[in-house]
């Protein structure tokens, strides 16, 4: 089937609830994407963000193919041994939680917001988020991400969610009451623009909790995984929740989240009050010990640090050469470029000239390659971008 004949079929057969490009892709191999024409793409946006470690890293598909001639899926009635296994090296390299295994970053949210309620008093119910967060796409994910465009359409919303500034540590003072169970943000916001959090905002939540028996709960689907440079991003701050969630880069591409949590409050998760069918089935949790395994023997944390650095200069120096550019700001290889600009059309032309990058809350360019990404490709990319920028406000930066 050509392009064409593909899109076709998706028209006839295929829900229409994601904008996508007239383009059919066939191949993924490190920080590159290729199309049916045969036309090759610098990825720095890879799948969303799931893969971290590249697309087919080589280590993940040979665990994939290993597994899947053994044991692909078995419920979770049994023990399965690359469960435990996961598990085990999630824990080490995080607060020695334990975990509970899903699908998604959204399941895991939803995991966690039960769980808080689960484990607090009866009377406490109300979960404390932060505006420009983002939680997912289900609805107690949407009633937990502080943005009303992802609320339209979907009203009444799920009961209990209070809606704070990000950072705001006098709102958060304010908001917290004797019927609050947790408080949920994200150490560095990702869909709302790579916004990191600053240690007296996560301080004062880990005390508020602390003294209120509520739980503290870091959401690291986007940021965790290495991709700051350590594990998980709240590693930077060294303030630890009662409960993390994870997912996107966790499965090198294969669909998995997880929940880690501190033993007293993982207690409370009793048979028969949650579940998932497919969660930390054998092939995603082999193909999760083998990202582990990757980012460790190819030192891609220590890679993710000096890449993002590189990464960081080389957008510095557009920012002195282009003035719709006002701040670069992120941590490791999760970057934002901000710009005073809408930036859609930045995207567009990045991607007709080789560049898959991402724009989010209008002006944000988000910027997330893989951690074993090359700085020749990192250069390439910035050609290509540096271009974009004069194309589409070549007549703003002339007239200042």
């Amino acid at each position: 089937m050509n392009t064409d004949e593909v899109i076709a079929q998706f028209d006839q057969y295929v829900v229409a609830n994601y904008g996508r490009l007239a383009d059919v892709i066939v191949k993924g191999e490190g920080s590159t994407i290729t199309d049916d024409n045969d036309k090759t793409y610098i990825d720095m946006f890879p799948g969303w963000g799931v893969s971290g470690i590249g697309h087919c890293h080589p280590k993940v598909v040979a665990a994939i193919k290993a597994q899947a001639e053994t044991l692909i899926h078995i419920d979770n009635t049994f023990y399965n041994k690359p469960q435990g296994h996961f598990a085990q090296l999630l824990s080490e390299r995080a607060f020695g939680g334990k975990l509970f295994f899903s699908n998604s970053g959204a399941e895991s949210i939803e995991g966690a917001i039960k769980l808080a309620r689960l484990a607090t008093d009866s009377k406490k119910y109300k979960i404390i988020t932060c505006q420009g967060g983002f939680h997912g796409r289900t609805l107690g994910a949407i009633t937990a991400t502080a943005q009303p465009k992802y609320h339209a359409g979907f009203m009444p919303l799920l009961p209990g969610f209070t809606y704070i500034p990000f950072n705001d540590v006098e709102a958060l003072k304010a908001a917290f009451d004797d019927e609050t169970c947790g408080v949920l943000v994200e150490p560095i916001q990702g869909e709302g623009g790579i916004n990191l959090a600053n240690i007296e905002f996560l301080q004062t939540i880990r005390d508020l909790c602390d003294a209120n028996n509520a739980v503290a709960i870091w959401d690291e689907v986007q940021c965790g995984m290495g991709r700051t440079g350590k594990w998980f991003g709240y590693q930077h701050y060294g303030i630890e929740p009662d409960i993390m969630t994870m997912a996107k880069s966790l499965g090198g591409g294969v669909a998995i989240g997880a929940m880690m949590c501190k033993a007293h409050v993982a207690n409370y998760l009793k048979p028969g009050t949650h579940a998932s069918t497919f969660g930390g089935n054998p092939l995603a949790c082999a193909a999760g010990i083998a990202v582990i395994e990757a980012i460790e023997e190819e030192n891609l944390l220590e890679n993710s640090i000096s890449l993002g650095q590189y990464l960081t200069d080389k957008l510095n120096a557009l920012k002195e050469k282009h003035c719709v550019i006002e701040q670069i700001r992120g941590k490791g290889v999760m970057i934002a470029v901000q710009l005073n600009n809408p930036g859609g059309q930045v995207v567009s032309t990045c991607w007709e000239n080789g560049l898959r990058i991402n724009c989010t809350q209008d002006s944000v360019l988000r910027i997330m390659p893989a951690m074993n990404c090359t700085e020749a490709l990192i250069d390439s990319a910035i050609k290509i971008l540096d271009n974009a920028l004069t194309v589409c406000f070549s007549e703003v930066e002339n007239n200042v």
